[in-house]
């Protein structure tokens, strides 16, 4: 059976779950393959363009906000959701963010993102800034918590983060953001 590209970046997002982003490399994911690494590149034109598609099948699962929904509401219920599938996932923040800075618009849900900034009330000439500053919460939020977790595994004295106060301390800094987006009266 000839490779595909589906393949290669499903096999890359089962590598980047396993072992984190450290042991994705193109010489590795070809090895899990069985093929040699020059085949990878008949699929894929390089890592970068390899990890924006890893993003992609990140937030793929990821459900668009209701169209009845209120922005700032769908904007708070997206960016937890964007959350919650990256914070299972090791590195996920650093490849989102790699695929980020390389294509902003690549994956539906951080388009969706920068919509619902728009449509919860930030100025035209400022949505992009604030889409990416929503983006950079998110992704910050998710590495913190897992370097967190990364320092309490090698250091017994370190506590393990709870994930319930990151995930509050996150929606803090988040209603923060989408507050500063209502119109002033």
């Amino acid at each position: 059976m000839a490779l595909s590209r589906d393949q290669v970046v499903s096999t890359a997002v089962d590598l980047l779950r396993r072992y984190g982003l450290g042991d994705l490399s193109m010489r590795r994911l070809a090895r899990e393959l069985g093929v040699a690494p020059g085949a990878l590149y008949w699929h894929v034109a390089n890592k970068q363009e390899l990890l924006v598609e890893v993003a992609d099948v990140l937030l793929a699962e990821i459900v668009s906000p209701p169209a009845d929904q209120p922005a700032a509401d769908a904007l708070v219920g997206l960016a937890v959701a964007v959350r919650e599938a990256l914070v299972k996932v090791p590195d996920a923040a650093d490849v989102v963010g790699l695929a980020y800075a390389v294509e902003p618009g690549a994956a539906r849900p951080l388009r969706d993102l920068a919509r619902l900034v728009h449509d919860a009330g930030a100025p035209a000439a400022e949505r992009d800034e604030v889409a990416a500053l929503v983006v950079h919460h998110i992704l910050g939020s998710v590495a913190g918590q897992q370097d967190r977790a990364l320092a309490a595994s090698v250091d017994a004295d370190l506590p393990a983060p709870d994930a319930t106060t990151e995930a509050k301390a996150f929606e803090v800094g988040l209603s923060v953001i989408v507050r500063g987006l209502a119109p002033s009266r």
